[in-house]
């Protein structure tokens, strides 16, 4: 199926979306297609329109552990309690795949966040209460998804790194990499609004848990960010290849995938190194139930012709 071809089957997933951005790595070229507009009646999606990007996220926050710890600055074995003030015994690497015994979400998030469940629901969690959150773990080890495990351990690295988050990860990750249009800026210009069932959504927010899934990102900047998974180079080219490790991203045979999504955008992204094919898939919808956009473009990547 052809680029253009895919982008039709995505679009075909998401009746409530108005835009659509798709990369493609193949055969030793990649393109970008965009359709729609950032919002109706906007102006047309183009490559340096953002969506919000949800959980592949964490891949950002994971790329950030590697590059900290290939240089020394953090132990992939230290304890959390060792940068943050919180009593758990779970190491960073633990924290980054999933294995730490936490939770999915922060105790006391689910109760604050009922009220705007379909639209904001983490807008009032802060930082704060982040790390003034009741202590409460399994023993570590077992796989379970945690975006509470994550949103420490971005707020672990920002601790050692000495200034927030979505500064450290611009400094040691972003700019190396020339993502001009990744971060956590919430009312940045040029951004495909999200919409829940047809109706726009307000910007996404998730100041207590950025390392999670706050961040924003572009088709072009998804270009940049996979020629580097794929073809690992450069001063992070240690940290790119230390992260490619299951768990840190999804593994299945010989693909590292990652999905995201917040109430209005939904992400998919994916690499084959062997392969030397990726692809990257945006649209400002939130997922329903049975939407088959993640499993279509899953498939899509799976398709692409091998280099």
């Amino acid at each position: 199926m052809s680029a253009a071809a895919t982008a039709t089957a995505l679009l075909a997933t998401v009746p409530g979306a108005t835009a659509l951005t798709l990369v493609t790595v193949a055969c030793g070229r990649t393109e970008l297609h965009c359709r729609g507009t950032e919002f109706a009646g906007g102006p047309a999606v183009t490559g340096a329109t953002g969506y919000e990007l949800g959980s592949v996220t964490k891949t950002f926050t994971a790329l950030l552990l590697a590059e900290l710890a290939g240089t020394g600055e953090v132990g992939l074995d230290d304890p959390v309690s060792a940068h943050l003030p919180v009593p758990f015994d779970c190491t960073l690497h633990q924290l980054a795949t999933h294995t730490s015994g936490l939770p999915r979400l922060p105790p006391g998030l689910l109760r604050s966040a009922l009220p705007r469940w379909y639209r904001n629901p983490y807008a009032d969690f802060t930082d704060a209460r982040l790390l003034a959150a009741p202590a409460r773990a399994g023993r570590p080890g077992r796989v379970r998804y945690s975006n509470y495990g994550a949103a420490l351990l971005g707020r672990a690295l920002a601790e050692r790194g000495g200034m927030p988050y979505a500064e450290l990860l611009d400094r040691r990750v972003c700019r190396p990499l020339g993502l001009t249009g990744t971060g956590c800026t919430v009312e940045a210009p040029g951004r495909a609004v999200g919409h829940r069932r047809g109706r726009p959504l307000p910007p996404w927010r998730i100041p207590g848990l950025p390392g999670a899934g706050a961040l924003r990102s572009t088709g072009l900047d998804l270009a940049r960010y996979l020629d580097a998974h794929l073809a690992p180079a450069g001063p992070l080219a240690a940290a790119l290849t230390a992260v490619r490790l299951p768990l840190l991203w999804q593994h299945r045979r010989s693909l590292y995938f990652h999905s995201g999504a917040t109430r209005g955008c939904t992400a998919f992204l994916g690499f084959d190194p062997g392969r030397g094919t990726a692809l990257a898939a945006l649209t400002n919808t939130g997922p329903t139930l049975r939407g088959r956009f993640v499993q279509t473009a899953y498939d899509a990547l799976r398709a692409l012709p091998a280099t």
